[in-house]
């Protein structure tokens, strides 16, 4: 990290957000080029106060700095999951607002008033052009849309709809982001991302490792020692199985290409279950069965 922007603030990392709130308001008032035009040193720091403000001041965005996960301009340290999208405004639909943070105008109105010295037009901040700040926004995805991918719609916490696409095969605390559907940039900026965390919820039968998807499968003692034709769901439909002659518990079938975004494959764990009732025929025909003495293979103790 280059530099830090609780001192940058002069604050400590265990600071509230008031006590951040105030440093800020205390810095610019005093460093401000309006307050001291043509100081260079003055205006540098201005600058430095403020990009430490739009990253603390975002309570989400200050605990991610917090555990690592950016730097001190905001950016993610490990891209290695972000996707890049595109997203189109839209009505109505998911909420899942984002965090309410510290609006830069807000202080600005408050230390400086909203007019200039002459005329009576709104003040510009004259320090150049700032980014807007990004915001973060949780989003919960079933286990089957990360899997297939698909399209889902979040609202933002000043009413705006955006439709995210979910690339195929996503995975859980993933980060989307969205370009320039952040707050808004000041005099002229560029506006900020929109940083959709992905929380993945779990599926009742299915697993995920990596690209494969496995599944526990329950089989008669008829089918494990038969051999049988099953239907078994998978995340793009159900498809017909052949159970081998002989399959014990434990045994894993393949199902190629029926991972995630067929990149994986389906791992099928066979469990031979006995009927919950025992009737009278099985049990005569145990007693007369020729290996009683068989022993499967245990651990030793």
């Amino acid at each position: 990290m280059s530099w830090d922007p609780y001192a940058a603030l002069g604050v400590s990392r265990s600071a509230s957000a008031d006590e951040i709130r105030s440093a800020y308001r205390k810095l610019a008032k005093e460093l401000h080029p309006d307050v001291r035009p043509n100081d260079k040193a003055a205006e540098e720091r201005f600058k430095r106060a403020t990009s430490a403000f739009n990253l603390l001041g975002d309570p989400a965005t200050k605990a991610r700095f917090d555990r690592g996960e950016v730097d001190a301009e905001g950016n993610e340290r490990q891209q290695t999951h972000a996707y890049r999208t595109g997203a189109g405004r839209t009505q109505n639909g998911y909420s899942g607002a984002g965090e309410s943070v510290f609006d830069l105008g807000d202080i600005f109105s408050d230390l400086f008033g909203s007019a200039g010295a002459t005329g009576g037009g709104a003040r510009q901040p004259p320090f150049g052009k700032m980014r807007g700040r990004d915001i973060r926004l949780p989003m919960e995805v079933d286990f089957l849309e990360a899997i297939r991918g698909g399209r889902k719609r979040v609202q933002l916490s000043d009413g705006r709809t955006l439709d995210v696409a979910i690339p195929v095969g996503v995975t859980d605390g993933q980060v989307l982001r969205l370009k320039s559907q952040g707050g808004a940039g000041v005099q002229g900026g560029p506006p900020g991302d929109a940083l959709v965390e992905l929380k993945i919820r779990p599926h009742a039968f299915f697993k995920r490792d990596g690209d494969d998807i496995h599944l526990d499968l329950q089989i008669s003692i008829v089918e494990a020692l038969e051999g049988a034709k099953i239907q078994v769901p998978t995340a793009s439909g159900s498809v017909a199985l052949t159970i081998p002659e002989g399959s014990n518990t434990g045994k894993t079938l393949r199902l190629k290409g029926k991972g995630v975004g067929e990149r994986g494959d389906q791992l099928v764990h066979l469990k031979v279950m006995m009927p919950e009732v025992l009737d009278e025929d099985l049990k005569r025909f145990i007693k007369k069965w020729g290996r009683r003495d068989y022993t499967p293979p245990r651990p030793p103790g």
